[in-house]
């Protein structure tokens, strides 16, 4: 249930669910998300730690860069080079 709750959070959490929603679902990025959260309550109760929420700018920043190395490496396979196109300002 609090998983459902999330479609409108201004959240890591929040920003996941909705990424997950565009691409599979409501139903698909209700129980991706509920994962997600039973994995973060293990880890809270087996090592003690508390719960750090994560902003979208966060989230997102992290998303880019997740995306660029996967790039990066797959065009590396490939035989190829990715280079950034200059600032058009």
């Amino acid at each position: 249930m609090s998983a459902a709750t999330l479609h409108r959070s201004q959240t890591g959490l929040g920003a996941y669910f909705r990424k997950i929603k565009s691409r599979a679902g409501t139903s698909k990025a209700i129980t991706a998300t509920a994962h997600k959260l039973a994995r973060y309550i293990y880890a809270m109760l087996k090592n003690g730690q508390e719960y750090t929420s994560q902003s979208i700018e966060e989230y997102e920043t992290k998303f880019k860069e997740k995306t660029l190395r996967y790039l990066h490496k797959k065009a590396q396979l490939l035989g190829f080079e990715l280079q950034p196109i200059p600032s058009l300002t």
